[in-house]
């Protein structure tokens, strides 16, 4: 598969990545684990050499999942992975730190968990307003003088935190959602991450599923499964959407791909330092997601793409009010 390259500091990694929660946490219930083994090592047979998780999915049950699936070819592959969460000793959630001293901790148990002599991109999950971004780049560069971390990363953080961040410990990557389902990041984010040579991994590239016209009004959800509470999946907002996905599809009939292809092909195409993550549980669909990184869309396409998604308003919000409270929008 194509290369791409993350940030000035060069971190290169395949044009498509991994996205590895849904495996373990988020949407429904676990996948079988020697099952999840085996797709993650389809993926690397299959030129994917970026994976992504983090210490929150399960949680750590995803790291440890990854690496062991990862073990025979830990050093031939780039892992990213995230802190930002505190937690109980039952392993509950209580809410957002990224004070120095947990950072750390947070890296030694993330590295133990995934193996390897470093984590190679280690992103801060959400924007801690009791911390500043200062303090957390500059525990973030001791870790990586330290070799226990070679790049720093951040995820849903706004135009004004990352030019912070990134001036007291270079920003080699973003991960924020985006797609054809979410093009907020448009307005002042990728202008920024240009001008500062930073990379883009965005997550949810296929809109949590919908993208790939497999997901309609008629769709149910599992209890846990965070689609079940977030506005853009109730009926009729899906019902509504469906333009988006009609969309795709029209393209799609043009070159025998499908929805889900020219999705991520679209955003391929927006700039040479995008890397989406697409997360799957099967071989099949990880075989039809790697397909969109051959499907060349022509300058008439995308200009239609942008002149019919224009006119679309997606409906609904993109997460659950509690969700939301934690986006930084500095």
């Amino acid at each position: 598969m194509e290369k791409r390259t993350l940030g000035t500091p060069g971190l290169e990694v395949s044009a498509l990545g991994l996205g590895c929660m849904g495996m373990s946490h988020g949407l429904g219930p676990a996948g079988d684990h020697d099952e999840m083994v085996r797709v993650i090592r389809d993926a690397v047979e299959l030129g994917v050499t970026f994976f992504d998780t983090a210490e929150v999915y399960g949680p750590w049950v995803n790291e440890e999942l990854l690496g062991a699936a990862l073990a025979p070819v830990r050093d031939e592959v780039v892992v990213a992975t995230k802190f930002g969460f505190a937690f109980d000793a039952d392993g509950n959630q209580t809410g957002l730190s990224s004070r120095p001293e947990h950072i750390r901790e947070v890296a030694d148990a993330s590295l133990r968990r995934l193996g390897g002599e470093a984590i190679d991109l280690l992103y801060q999950h959400r924007v801690d307003p009791d911390v500043p971004i200062e303090e957390v780049a500059g525990a973030v560069g001791e870790l990586i003088e330290a070799g226990k971390v070679r790049h720093f990363g951040l995820s849903e953080a706004g135009a004004g935190t990352i030019r912070r961040a990134h001036a007291v410990q270079p920003v080699t990557a973003l991960q924020s959602e985006y797609s054809l389902f979410w093009r907020e990041p448009e307005e002042s984010v990728l202008p920024t991450l240009e001008e500062l040579g930073i990379g883009f991994v965005p997550f949810s590239p296929l809109g949590r599923g919908f993208l790939t016209g497999k997901i309609d009004a008629s769709t149910s959800f599992a209890e846990n499964d965070i689609r079940r509470s977030i506005p853009r999946f109730q009926a009729e907002a899906l019902a509504a959407n469906q333009a988006v996905v009609d969309l795709l599809a029209r393209i799609a009939g043009r070159y025998d791909a499908t929805p889900g292809q020219v999705a991520l092909a679209w955003l391929l195409a927006q700039r040479p330092w995008i890397v989406p993550i697409p997360g799957t549980r099967r071989t099949s669909r990880l075989e039809e997601n790697i397909g969109a990184a051959e499907l060349e869309l022509t300058a008439a396409d995308l200009d239609e793409i942008q002149q019919a998604s224009a006119a679309i308003v997606v409906q609904g919000e993109r997460y659950n009010e509690a969700m939301q409270a934690m986006i930084d929008r500095s």
